[in-house]
């Protein structure tokens, strides 16, 4: 058997290998996204920065709610009388020890204060609403990350077995290059040749593997769990649009980030509003009932009770009112651009990801056809060194060429799998829903809907 049909069988071999299922239980790239869902430390810190923007609802709500104080207040008194008589010499002095105590309670409630409370609460809600959509952003952009590091591990394993298999062919090389000189066909040149790029292999083996194992930590990082039967992916199909045109009006009606920052405008309009709020009369209600008591003889218990409106009309408060209003405005003109900013960002995501995506399947395409050539050079350049057409150097680099085109084809690949997702994420639509991925969806509403109207209480939902 000659030394191509040896590799050649090497190769398919290793292939049939590649294809058949492992034994241990072989990681899909969905169950990686569903792992990265729902393990990813990153992920989990923003939802908790949700929980806490929920918690803004209730802190604006509590203007519109009664202050309830208590005062208790305690004395205790020594006095000292000194006693004059004229017909006696001594002047006794008396002593009289008593206590006091006095206890109170208020209660202010404000009935109007220019919408002030009305608005941020509205404020509060908006950034609700925004922090939820800049959730999902996050949630998107950890799914892309999970499948980026599991078509990466793919890549990554896919060059080690294309190097480790140029490796034997060069091994092989190199015994039939010593063989030959043995008998007098070749030369002590071919050996040196063989030799080098033989050392090369192994060199490049050697990176191939630390990258791999690079790989995998950044893996470990995103999805939470050491990777498994990791094989190589398919692009992704699901949610892919038809063209161009409609993933760019996909993208701008639905990518979460323009969402967000649309409610950040509303949440800046809510704002403006609040603080033009202090320009306005307020009015406030104010009841207090007390008790005053005493164990001194000839001194009275009181208790008192009272109710007080006042009614205050800011009339120039140094210019800080309308520095604050000026200050709300412009911060509202700001997010208003960055909306635009938002859409044109989005807009170039997704088209930079379609010509990705269009690029690396005709690279794909190409790189197949260029594999095939090779080996069919390799074949030849091998056949025609046996009637002393061709050197050891030919070889070579035909088996060289090969395995560029071998490696060119695995990146494609693995390029295409990425530029699908980039693709679906870019138009705001990798969700475990549209993906199908099998994990229990996080319900952010749930949390908001607990607390909004929470009176009182120091634990968090969880028990913490």
């Amino acid at each position: 058997m000659s030394i191509f049909r040896k590799t050649a069988v090497a190769a398919a071999f290793s292939s049939a290998l590649w294809l058949m299922p492992h034994a241990v239980s072989a990681e899909t790239i969905s169950s990686a996204m569903a792992k990265a869902y729902q393990n990813n430390p990153e992920l989990n810190a923003v939802r908790a920065g949700l929980r806490a923007t929920d918690e803004g609802v209730p802190i604006a709500k509590s203007g519109y709610r009664p202050q309830i104080s208590a005062n208790v207040q305690g004395t205790a008194t020594r006095l000292g009388t000194e006693r004059l008589n004229r017909f006696l010499p001594a002047t006794p002095l008396v002593q009289e020890d008593f206590a006091t105590g006095s206890a109170s309670i208020t209660i202010t409630q404000q009935i109007f204060d220019g919408f002030q409370t009305l608005n941020n609460v509205r404020a509060a809600e908006a950034n609700v609403f925004s922090s939820r959509e800049t959730l999902k952003a996050n949630e998107i952009s950890i799914l892309l990350a999970a499948a980026q590091s599991y078509a990466n591990i793919a890549r990554d394993q896919r060059i080690v077995a294309i190097r480790k298999q140029n490796l034997a062919f060069l091994k092989e090389q190199l015994s039939a290059a010593k063989s030959r000189l043995d008998v007098g066909e070749g030369t002590r040149t071919d050996v040196s040749q063989a030799e080098a790029e033989l050392a090369g292999a192994q060199a490049i083996l050697v990176n191939a593997v630390a990258q791999l194992k690079q790989s995998e930590a950044v893996y470990v990082q995103i999805v939470g769990d050491a990777p498994k039967g990791i094989k190589q992916p398919a692009p992704a199909s699901k949610a892919l649009p038809k063209s161009l045109d409609q993933a760019v009006a996909t993208g701008l009606r639905e990518h979460p980030s323009i969402a967000a920052a649309q409610y950040n405008v509303d949440a800046a309009g809510y704002r403006v509003k609040s603080a033009e709020g202090t320009m306005l009369p307020g009015v406030v209600v104010q009841g207090s009932v007390s008790r005053n008591t005493t164990d001194r003889d000839g001194s009275p218990e009181t208790s008192s009770a009272s109710i007080t409106a006042r009614l205050e009309i800011p009339l120039y408060q140094g210019g800080a009112e309308y520095g604050q209003i000026r200050q709300a405005k412009e911060r509202m003109g700001q997010q208003r651009i960055l909306v635009d900013s938002a859409r044109l960002e989005v807009q170039q995501t997704i088209i930079t990801a379609h010509a990705q995506f269009e690029a690396a399947l005709a690279t794909t395409v190409a790189n197949k056809s260029q594999v095939s050539a090779a080996n069919e050079a390799l074949a030849g350049v091998i056949e025609e060194r046996k009637v002393g057409q061709r050197t050891t150097l030919d070889v070579l680099d035909a088996q060289q060429s090969v395995l560029v085109a071998e490696e060119s084809l695995v990146t494609s690949q693995r390029n295409a799998v990425v530029a699908s997702y980039s693709l679906i994420a870019a138009m705001g639509r990798l969700t475990i829903k549209s993906q199908g991925l099998q994990v229990v969806e996080y319900r952010a509403e749930e949390h908001y809907e607990a607390v909004k109207d929470k009176w009182f209480g120091l634990r968090t939902i969880d028990g913490r």
